[in-house]
């Protein structure tokens, strides 16, 4: 039985002069969340945008996609039947109330009232919006308009969600929120892939993901495998780099400079604690090495690389 819900073969996409993606490939198992990042200019929306019909790849030899079997170029309603879109921007109706978003939404698929009627009243449940029926959009906050988003991105009971960068500018609160309802899902065998900048939330949610750069896939695989495989163990942050001399003479350690910032990486946390004695208390801090790491140093710290 094949357990692929979308297979992406050797796909680009040029605008003009600009190559947005370059021969992307990738692979997302049914019932897994797929992560895609990258900084901006990576080919991260651009990729989203093919997937649901809203752009088209290039034509060209040995270039396909498979979504649960159709291809976007050939079957984008049959698509859109089974996904659920959350989109960067919010995009609520402002004129109308929670309920009237959800309703008109659900037009689109056909469903019957009835049965609109009970998936409002779930999804809002499911949502923790149910006290906000009848409020219009205007007086939502920030994050119970992204929550009500992806309500209506459910409505149609989706097998595949499509969430480009879900809780940007949400509190705490709401992204761990957010989080427990897409895990939630994934248990229900929704399949979801996502586009962040957020790696705290990619590692939390992303059975797997890429890590893209000028429209090319650099580096696949879990985070913990990509942080193991890809990244000294500790990290030192020294807040000052006049004291660039720090650390001298220490095989074990690699040193990166970030603006106004030192950081030593080593597998050898002995190494790092002895070059943070050199520093004062408040000048340094020693952690171990994260998913963010693994993406600067293969993506590069300075905006215009």
């Amino acid at each position: 039985m094949n357990n692929s819900a979308i297979k992406i073969d050797n796909v680009s996409k040029t605008y003009g002069s600009l190559c947005a993606l370059k021969g992307l490939s990738f692979l997302v198992p049914k019932a897994t969340c797929f992560g895609l990042l990258g900084p901006n200019g990576a080919g991260k929306t651009t990729m989203m945008k093919i997937l649901y019909g809203k752009a088209f790849r290039d034509s060209h030899p040995g270039g396909s996609i498979s979504i649960y079997g159709y291809d976007p170029k050939k079957n984008e309603l049959e698509i859109k039947y089974i996904s659920g879109i959350v989109p960067q921007e919010n995009n609520l109706d402002e004129e109308l109330n929670v309920v009237q978003n959800l309703y008109i939404y659900a037009k689109f698929y056909g469903l019957k009232r009835k049965l609109v009627q009970e998936r409002i009243e779930y999804l809002l449940d499911f949502m923790e919006l149910s006290n906000k029926k009848k409020v219009p959009i205007k007086e939502l906050s920030g994050g119970m308009k992204r929550r009500l988003i992806i309500a209506r991105a459910l409505i149609n009971n989706p097998r595949i969600l499509i969430l480009d960068e879900p809780t940007t500018g949400l509190d705490p609160q709401v992204r761990h929120l957010i989080w427990d309802k897409l895990r939630m899902l994934k248990k229900e065998g929704v399949t979801i892939l996502l586009t962040t900048h957020y790696m705290e939330e990619a590692h939390q949610l992303c059975d797997n993901l890429i890590i893209m750069h000028l429209g090319e896939k650099i580096l696949e695989g879990s985070p913990d495998i990509l942080i193991r495989n890809n990244i000294e163990n500790y990290v030192l942050e020294i807040y000052d780099k006049e004291n660039g001399n720090i650390g001298i003479g220490k095989n074990d350690v690699r040193k990166e400079v970030a603006a106004n910032r030192l950081l030593f990486y080593s597998d050898t946390f002995s190494f790092l604690e002895e070059i943070s004695g050199l520093c004062k208390p408040g000048e340094y801090y020693l952690r171990q090495s994260n998913l963010e790491d693994v993406f600067l140093k293969n993506t590069g710290r300075n905006l215009n690389e």
